[in-house]
């Protein structure tokens, strides 16, 4: 179903449990196109939780999930063919090549090999790992991995992207470089949803924060709209007060004493 109108991903009423507990307590969101989205919430909020459903990874919850205009409970899956996915720990076939990797999935994503293989050695080019492009994704570090998963989300050149800590490893001129990506994917009106613990990341890249506290969403709106609720100055200070997490500080103080204990 072609979507008609600006919002590219609509959700109602979301909840999902595994077993007696609840993860996820009835979530409503509606996100436009050309939106990057930070997801942020403590560890068990459930953000990661909210992305496997999107992608159908995971399945019985209650509400409803549109995606491109598509109900997802309904849908033959054609429609994660427009979206790209960066786990927050991937599995990857570390016996391939990248050139092998990258044009393997460019062609389930219905690529030719020879598009797929023209596309991976231009990203790693830009990325600054086209020299290791036949070497076996074994050999490779940890950034250069994170490289290849996100050069692999991206090949098909998908409508919405969504990232689970996509900056894992990276040095600091290559987040650079994929926060400057990302703007430039927004102002051609893709859809980035991003889940991300670097608060400061999240901050300076998004441009609507959601936060999500115990199955809930706690807050919804810019970085200056959330800034107002708290009368706060930094994303951490502002999740901190909102979610009601004071104790970072008593917290260190205890756990140096015990490390000094003779």
């Amino acid at each position: 179903m072609e979507n008609t109108d600006k919002t590219v991903l609509k959700i109602r009423d979301l909840k999902m449990n595994f077993g007696s507990k609840e993860v996820l307590k009835g979530i409503n969101l509606d996100v436009k196109r050309g939106e990057i989205v930070g997801y942020i919430g403590s560890n068990g909020a459930g953000k990661s939780t909210t992305v496997k459903l999107f992608l159908g990874i995971l399945t019985g919850y209650t509400g409803t999930i549109e995606i491109l205009g598509e109900d997802i409970s309904k849908s033959d899956g054609s429609y994660k063919n427009k979206i790209g996915y960066v786990p927050e720990i991937a599995d990857i076939y570390d016996s391939l090549t990248a050139s092998e990797y990258l044009t393997f999935i460019g062609q389930l994503y219905g690529l030719s090999y020879n598009l797929s293989l023209s596309k991976a050695k231009g990203l790693m080019r830009v990325l600054g790992i086209d020299n290791a492009i036949n070497s076996r994704i074994s050999s490779y570090s940890k950034g250069m991995r994170q490289k290849i998963l996100l050069i692999a989300s991206l090949l098909h050149n998908p409508d919405i992207l969504f990232l689970d800590e996509p900056l894992n490893g990276l040095d600091a001129n290559s987040v650079m470089i994929i926060k400057e990506i990302l703007n430039e994917l927004s102002n051609e009106g893709k859809t980035i949803f991003y889940s991300s613990h670097i608060m400061d990341v999240v901050e300076k890249i998004s441009n609507r924060i959601v936060l999500l506290n115990d199955g809930k969403i706690a807050a919804d709106g810019t970085f200056e709209e959330l800034k107002s609720l708290s009368n706060d100055s930094s994303l951490e200070s502002i999740f901190n007060d909102l979610t009601g997490f004071t104790s970072h500080k008593e917290l260190a103080e205890e756990f140096t004493k015990i490390i000094r204990e003779a």
